[in-house]
C-alpha cells in the first residue's frame, strides 16, 4: 500500500507540475506533508533547502529522498518512476502537438495563461516557508536571511547555490542569543 501511495504522490506532482520542478514544490508539499504526512512542514523546509544544493532537477531529488525515507530503496524507485514517467510521456505528447501547431494564437495564450497559476503556487509555497522560518528563527533573523539573500542574488549576482549553501552554513551561528532565550 505504501508503494502505492508513493506513486501516486508522485505521479499527480508530474502530471500536475508544469513549469517545471519550482511549480512542482507546492504540490510536493501537498502530497508529502497535508495529504499523506509522510513528515512535517519543518521536515519539508529542511529537506527542500538540502535538495537545492544540489545539482540537478528538485523534483526528482525530493522524490527520490521522500521516497527512500518512507519505503526504503524500492520507494525510492517508485517514487523516481512515478515522477519522471510522466514527464517524459507528456513531453514527448506536448513537443509534438506543439510543433504542429506553434503557430495557433491559443497555444500561445495557454502558455500565458498558465503563468498566473504557477506564480501563485510559488507565492503560496514561499508564504508557507517563510512563515515556518519565523516560526524556528524568530522575525529578526528571518528578515536578516532575506536582505542577505537578496542582496547576494539580486545585487551582487551570486549563483543561488553559494547563497543557500552560505544561508545553511549561518544555521551553526547561536541564535538563541538573538531569541533571547534557547533554541528550540
Amino acid at each position: 500500500m505504501i508503494y502505492k501511495n508513493l506513486f501516486l504522490a508522485f505521479f499527480r506532482v508530474g502530471m500536475l507540475g508544469y513549469g517545471g520542478g519550482p511549480a512542482a514544490i507546492p504540490l510536493v508539499h501537498k502530497e508529502t506533508v497535508e495529504i499523506y504526512e509522510w513528515m512535517t512542514a519543518e521536515e519539508f523546509s529542511d529537506l527542500l533547502a538540502m535538495a537545492n544544493t544540489l545539482p540537478g532537477p528538485i523534483c526528482t531529488k525530493l522524490a527520490g529522498q521522500i521516497g527512500y525515507r518512507v519505503g526504503k530503496k524500492i520507494g525510492m524507485l517508485t517514487a523516481l518512476a512515478a515522477t519522471t514517467i510522466p514527464t517524459v510521456l507528456l513531453m514527448i505528447l506536448l513537443m509534438s502537438m506543439l510543433s504542429i501547431w506553434r503557430d495557433v494564437s491559443w497555444v500561445n495564450g495557454l502558455t500565458f495563461g498558465i503563468l498566473p497559476v504557477v506564480s501563485v503556487m510559488m507565492l503560496q509555497m514561499t508564504w508557507t516557508l517563510l512563515k515556518q522560518s519565523k516560526k524556528t528563527f524568530g522575525i529578526l533573523i528571518t528578515a536578516i536571511h532575506i536582505a542577505i539573500a537578496v542582496v547576494l542574488l539580486q545585487v551582487l549576482g551570486i549563483h543561488p547555490a553559494i547563497v543557500i549553501l552560505a544561508l545553511l552554513g549561518s544555521a551553526f551561528l547561536p541564535y538563541e542569543k538573538w531569541k533571547g532565550g534557547e533554541k528550540k
